[in-house]
């Protein structure tokens, strides 16, 4: 009931299209398991897979609504009716479903949770948890330093640029488009890990969505790091059974599923020839990588110093490329920022600057630094671990410092994340 009037609050007519489909969801999962075994299943399957996409598709792009956070929980249908055909067992309580469907925490933007991993948590009994719901408030403020240190700050010199790139020099445009990967990552991860965080706080374990994707080594890798719920979504119930079905053709069966799943990943952003441009361009890497594993290999081999660090920029590079479909209105727009981006290198300091002071921009690169020194840190050992060990003193002074710095230096007003548009 809190999560139902989480979501009315901002809209009834979102609430009504996240219950609907809750209901729906309900109610076919169990209609098909109870038709498992007859040769209706199949119908009852694909039937309800094509009508919850179309009402994903005529809410997002038709009747101009777009309910809040429907790409996700939509998604989430999709798979556990999905998993009921591949016969697992259909929940039986409706509020647990629904709670599992409506959850607050991860509503509006994920992560993209599996019915056989949350609702177990769900059923089971609560207890309020101190030392849970500390660690929770700490994840919660890591996400909150990534999104108001990182995201917010340099969001309005991106959006100046990106808003008019055709009055912007080559300096800017190469500059922006180097960042705004960073950008986007601090603020769709600053917000999953504010998730994960309120959802320890109430004894839930939310799916990681994010896992050092700016350490790959390849766009394969990455996409194994970055948004991993969708990714996995998408390798689970689009690429293995599209793979599946086109193995008789080998390599190129392979492949040619690569390039769809992509491209559902691409669509799924948005509608129009530059989302689906978007995940073309990954599927392309990927296929690509693929296809010139062997020269992967003897380089790796060869020049073992120069490889990671080398395969780990050209990784970057061709994503935040990428991006720009992601980011910009039309395909026209992003092909102009390609054949513009070394036209000449006369750019002075105050337009590299994009509106932002100088004071600030040290605040945002010694924030950055210290997103990837603690990503790095906690892959070695767990921090919240380490400073929940710490002398008191210690520990509480280490709060207030943090604190003191995420109110004093962080950009605060923006009220979304680049996600809820998804």
């Amino acid at each position: 009931m809190a999560s139902a009037a989480f979501i009315g609050y901002n809209s009834l007519v979102h609430l009504a299209f996240a219950v609907g489909i809750t209901l729906f969801s309900f109610y076919a999962g169990r209609l098909l398991a109870r038709k498992i075994n007859r040769r209706s299943a199949p119908f009852i399957l694909w039937g309800s897979i094509a009508l919850l996409i179309a009402v994903w598709i005529a809410a997002r792009y038709a009747v101009g609504v777009f309910p809040l956070g429907i790409s996700f929980y939509t998604f989430q249908a999709l798979a556990y009716l999905i998993e009921i055909y591949w016969e697992e067992e259909p929940e039986n309580s409706l509020p647990d479903f629904a709670l599992y469907m409506l959850l607050f925490m991860k509503f509006l933007s994920g992560p993209i949770e599996r019915a056989d991993q949350l609702l177990p948590q769900i059923k089971k009994a609560r207890m309020f948890n101190y030392e849970q719901t500390v660690r929770g408030l700490m994840t919660l403020a890591g996400g909150a330093f990534m999104k108001l240190m990182i995201a917010d700050r340099i969001a309005p010199s991106l959006d100046g640029v990106f808003v008019d790139v055709h009055n912007a020099t080559s300096m800017q445009l190469l500059q922006v488009t180097m960042l705004y990967p960073i950008q986007l990552y601090a603020d769709f991860a600053g917000y999953t890990l504010m998730a994960i965080g309120i959802g320890q706080m109430f004894g839930f374990r939310l799916s990681p969505n994010f896992n050092r994707p700016f350490t790959s080594q390849s766009t394969t890798e990455l996409w194994r790091r970055w948004h991993m719920s969708l990714s996995f979504w998408v390798r689970d119930y689009v690429f293995t059974p599209l793979s599946a079905s086109l193995r008789q053709h080998g390599v190129w069966g392979i492949r040619l599923s690569l390039l769809v799943t992509f491209i559902v990943i691409g669509v799924w952003h948005g509608a129009g020839i530059a989302f689906a441009a978007y995940g073309l361009f990954q599927g392309l890497l990927v296929v690509f990588e693929q296809a010139t594993a062997r020269q992967h290999e003897w380089f790796q081999k060869k020049a073992p110093k120069i490889y990671a660090p080398l395969m780990t920029i050209r990784t970057y590079v061709l994503f935040a490329l990428s991006l720009l479909f992601f980011r910009l209105e039309n395909t026209r727009e992003v092909f102009y920022v390609y054949s513009h981006l070394f036209d000449g290198f006369t750019t002075g300091i105050k337009e590299l600057k994009l509106g932002l002071t100088d004071f600030y921009w040290i605040v945002f690169g010694i924030a950055v630094v210290l997103m990837f020194a603690a990503e790095w840190a906690e892959s070695q050992h767990s921090l919240i671990d380490r400073l929940r060990r710490a002398n008191p003193l210690v520990r509480w002074a280490a709060y207030f410092v943090f604190a003191t710095i995420l109110f004093a230096f962080g950009a605060f007003g923006v009220e979304n994340f680049i996600y809820t548009q998804f």
